[in-house]
């Protein structure tokens, strides 16, 4: 049979949401329950009910047939798997309820064994460190880039990259962040090209890129890329709920399906949330149905905040025009950095100041900088709230002296593996 005579293959219909439709059934059938959990729908803790609401409690429910089960998904679960693989242009999608940390650790655990070699940037999340003391692998590290003058560590250059490569032959594994906190994403294709012809697996911490899937005005994605798994936290940019999670898979990864889905049941638990597995479902269909436009409005917010914050004296909410080509290969605009020195206080001071006199809480601070993140749940009014707190800020402490202390760079020596 040739191309032409071939059944081309029906994608997914992304207007389903099929967890969201079997809790739905569940909750008008009325089910006496005799498992757990113990609340049963709530009605046996009152004061739990009237704070998270009735709804919610008559969803927090046992595995049972026609709900699936996260640990050998074939009904429902596992479609809503197929719908989110489709939806991220993945070969397969795992459904995590342990939070990206865990998604990590898979990575991680799937892919080296005791004294496997694995390169990575030392600004890896505290989960990819914890994942070598569980495996044994041997870190083989690559200090990323600095921008001094903002005070921030950058992505691995593709330089360093290929050095390290080329001084590890042996290594199973590229492990890399896109992006980074401050929205930074190092040159993906590339070094996934020069994982590839080397014969290792790209590993890609996407903890704060599930927006990158449904936005061509963003950095390009892990699995766009050619990465073999991305981690990728929907709750923090996507709007499921907190903990909620996926683990991607590339084509490459077919052959390997079962023994990372033995991986992930040796550490998540067997007592899957629906009230999370239901918010990757429902979220995943509001992101495939309606994300581009979504995100094309979180970026003209991010973007018209950088620029009246611009406007203040002693700020700088930097953006694209950082962008150097390598270690700095591309922005994330839907994160909002704001560089403080200048104005003589630190991003801790700003931080700590914005949430205790104006109630506006922010991602992060650090020496230099403060970090707020924008979202689909952001809106206008919340936006000029912030502006409007900064200004004030700046009035009160403009006259501080201001600068950045640069002080000499000493690479550690790696003492001991974790």
């Amino acid at each position: 049979m040739n191309k032409k005579d071939a059944i081309p293959s029906k994608r997914p219909d992304q207007n389903k949401a099929p967890l969201l439709q079997a809790l739905t059934e569940y909750r008008k059938m009325r089910m006496v329950s005799f498992d757990v959990p113990g609340h049963k729908q709530g009605r046996g803790n009152e004061e739990l009910t009237h704070f998270l609401g009735k709804d919610c409690l008559s969803v927090d429910v046992n595995s049972m047939k026609m709900l699936d089960n996260l640990i050998h998904p074939t009904g429902v679960i596992l479609e809503a798997e197929e719908l989110a693989a489709d939806a991220f242009g993945a070969d397969k999608c795992f459904f995590m309820v342990n939070g990206t940390t865990s998604a990590v650790q898979a990575m991680i655990m799937s892919s080296c064994l005791p004294g496997d070699k694995i390169i990575m940037p030392r600004n890896v999340h505290r989960s990819a460190v914890n994942a070598l003391v569980l495996t044994r692998a041997l870190p083989v590290y690559v200090n990323p880039s600095l921008d001094l003058e903002l005070g921030i560590p950058l992505g691995m250059s593709v330089d360093d990259v290929r050095r390290a490569i080329a001084g590890n032959p042996d290594a199973k594994a590229i492990f890399l962040n896109n992006p980074t906190y401050y929205g930074v994403c190092p040159n993906l294709r590339e070094i996934v090209r020069l994982a590839h012809d080397a014969g290792m697996r790209v590993l890609v911490d996407e903890a704060h890129g599930s927006h990158f899937y449904f936005s061509d005005e963003l950095p390009v994605s892990a699995m766009e890329a050619g990465a073999d798994m991305a981690a990728v936290s929907l709750h923090k940019t996507g709007g499921s709920l907190t903990q909620s999670s996926l683990l991607l898979l590339g084509p490459k990864m077919r052959e390997e399906l079962g023994y990372v889905h033995q991986i992930i049941n040796l550490t998540q638990t067997t007592s899957a949330s629906y009230l999370l597995l239901s918010s990757l479902d429902i979220t995943r269909r509001n992101l495939a149905l309606r994300g581009r436009e979504t995100y094309k409005r979180v970026i003209d917010y991010a973007d018209y905040a950088r620029c009246e914050i611009n406007e203040l004296e002693g700020y700088y909410a930097f953006g694209k025009e950082r962008c150097d080509g390598d270690a700095f290969y591309a922005f994330d605009s839907c994160k909002l950095p704001v560089h403080t020195r200048a104005m003589g206080l630190s991003g801790f001071e700003v931080y700590d100041i914005l949430r205790d006199d104006y109630n506006i809480q922010v991602e992060f601070g650090d020496m230099g900088n403060f970090l707020a993140i924008l979202s689909v749940g952001d809106r206008p009014v919340a936006i000029e709230r912030l502006i409007a707190a900064l200004s004030d800020i700046n009035s009160r402490f403009a006259s501080l002296p201001g600068g950045m202390l640069v002080s000499e760079y000493i690479e550690p020596v790696l003492a001991m593996v974790p």
